[in-house]
């Protein structure tokens, strides 16, 4: 890439795929951009183009990504925007050659690359992955990217990737970093972490949502620096906003302590230091970085069996017992033979007493059954619950007539030594470059950083409140585990904030993660606490092993419950 500017001016255009469509045009349309990437990739997103790659074989890859080319592939040529994107999923070869196709039907000289090698499914046996698996992808690094941009890419597709290797790819190519360059690096992968959900960053999602007008955010944009660090902005007159706050909450999304392992930088999240410079511009500047590790996280999908999902609605009075008299009736009508390997049971009390309205009177009851044989989550399990119509409890109905149940899948990680990884950079003229794995560290150092606390609050008056008016929350998921980081606003509100929300008091808050292991990170310069509840959300997204299976809204749970907070900070 040319090195005349000084700053590279990376946009985002995509947090998932799914987000919104227009983004793209908007992004190009709404201002000066050097690049723009698109994370279209997730967990459950990999192991949908698995089954789609598994109907055809040609297929696998965002689809989305190439209608929104179809409307701004030209447009971005003439801006001189560079495209970098993970939409390739399972078969970025195939995406990379149906975009020649569509720029040399409508005319555009377009130079489009590809990265690949991420894809390890034909190699399982050899790697020592279990069988059984319809996907199996290890998370490269931006040193590809970089390589498709330097050979002159003006698009580079590439399968599973780091979210952040989308910006710190063409930050290596711009700036000439080299794998040495380690505090350069992480700065950009902290800028990436930032960009990768898109709005996120712009006040989508956020907290404090009522401070901003959030009715549609625009999109982010990082300005690189040669010394890794950036400023977070968007595009003049675009909704959202950009602010200390929205920032730290990515930053606390999806991590977990200090250290922010990835395959070309391990990023150091407790040196990070943010600056509002004004109006929807916040400076990221003093990220150290350490070498990585030997190994690559790979992630595994593969189909956990069936499942299906019956809602019972109880109105009005006596809802436990009423539960209790379906659950009784339930176990006596399904014949023992048909019984599901798991039968789940949960209660929601969304009835109020004394209702003006019918549904706000009314409980929810949700039974969730699961097997490896898709019969017994099918007709059987539906005709038992269906049979009980006029047999059960007073204003018996259902929120659906039962369906046939339906495959889920699971996501693992696993890791491989990154030297086993054949991580290349496809050009368009179908030359390939190998690209090696980064010098990295013997072993990492497992221990989390130790921090002093900051002096307790002075004893004071305290006042019965919600811990979501002291602090902030955002919260994600990681397989089957789930992150919720917290930050407080003000620095008396860090002080409370982390002498109070330990381990015990979490588990006591958030009953559910009563019986699960806990761990507590703390990041005094983003003034947060951010906890890991391992197993959660149990064999992950797809699973759907939990009401909220992706741990969106724990951190709002978790501000909604009440503490005595000294009066000083409300």
């Amino acid at each position: 890439m040319a090195r005349a500017r000084s700053v590279l001016r990376i946009g985002n255009a995509s947090g998932f795929y799914g987000d919104r469509f227009s983004a793209v045009r908007e992004m190009l349309t709404g201002g000066p951009l050097d690049v723009l990437t698109g994370d279209y990739l997730a967990e459950l997103t990999m192991l949908i183009l698995a089954r789609d790659r598994l109907k055809d074989p040609s297929l696998g890859y965002a689809r989305t990504f190439l209608r929104q080319m179809e409307e701004c592939l030209g447009l971005a040529r003439e801006r001189g925007v560079r495209i970098v994107v993970n939409a390739g999923g399972l078969n970025p070869a195939r995406l990379a050659e149906e975009l020649r196709r569509l720029a040399q039907r409508h005319g555009i000289a377009a130079n489009v690359a590809h990265v690949e090698g991420d894809d390890l499914i034909a190699r399982k046996s050899e790697l020592g992955l279990p069988d059984g698996l319809l996907a199996a992808n290890a998370y490269l690094g931006g040193f590809g990217i970089a390589a498709c941009l330097r050979e002159g890419a003006d698009v580079v597709v590439t399968g599973r990737v780091t979210d952040a290797a989308l910006v710190a790819g063409p930050a290596i190519a711009h700036f000439g970093w080299t794998t040495d360059d380690l505090d350069q690096l992480a700065g950009a992968v902290v800028a990436g972490h930032v960009l990768e959900c898109g709005a996120q960053a712009t006040g989508g999602n956020y907290a404090f949502f009522r401070e901003h007008d959030v009715t549609r955010p625009g999109f982010p944009i990082a300005e690189l620096h040669a010394d890794g660090s950036s400023v977070i902005t968007k595009h003049p007159g675009t909704g959202g906003a950009v602010t200390a706050g929205t920032v730290t909450a990515q930053l606390l999304y999806e991590t977990g302590g200090a250290r922010y392992i990835g395959p070309d930088v391990t990023a150091r999240l407790d040196s990070v230091r943010l600056t509002e410079e004004g109006p929807d511009r916040v400076r990221i500047d003093g990220v150290r970085g350490e070498a990585p590790p030997p190994t690559l996280k790979v992630g595994l999908n593969r189909l956990g069996g069936h499942r299906n999902e019956v809602v019972f609605v109880l109105t009005g009075l006596d809802i436990e017992a009423k539960s209790a008299l379906v659950q009784r009736q339930f176990a006596d009508a399904l014949p023992p033979a048909a019984r599901p390997a798991e039968l789940r049971w949960t209660l929601a009390r969304t009835d109020h007493p004394d209702a003006a309205s019918e549904e706000a009177a009314s409980a929810l009851l949700r039974l969730t059954a699961r097997d490896p044989d898709p019969a017994k989550v099918g007709r059987e399990l539906g005709k038992a619950a269906v049979e009980l119509g006029l047999a059960g409890y007073p204003g018996f109905h259902l929120t659906a007539p039962p369906g046939p149940g339906a495959p889920y899948g699971v996501f693992t990680a696993a890791y491989v030594d990154a030297k086993a990884v054949e991580h290349t950079a496809v050009l368009a003229d179908g030359s390939r470059i190998a690209v090696p794995p980064a010098p990295s560290s013997s072993q990492l150092d497992p221990a989390e950083p130790v921090f002093d606390l900051p002096e307790p609050l002075p004893a004071g008056p305290v006042r019965r409140a919600p811990i979501g008016l002291v602090a902030g929350a955002r919260s994600g998921d990681k397989g089957g585990d789930a992150n919720l980081g917290l930050w407080a606003r003000t620095e008396d509100g860090w002080r409370w904030l982390a002498h109070t929300l330990t381990v015990d008091l979490l588990r006591e808050l958030l009953p559910e993660t009563a019986e699960l292991p806990v761990t507590r990170h703390l990041l005094p310069n983003l003034r947060a606490v951010n906890f890991t509840v391992t197993g959660l959300l149990g064999e992950g997204v797809a699973a759907q092993h939990r009401f909220d299976p992706q741990a969106k809204a724990l951190g709002e749970w978790l501000r909604s419950r009440h503490l005595d907070i000294p009066e000083a900070l409300l």
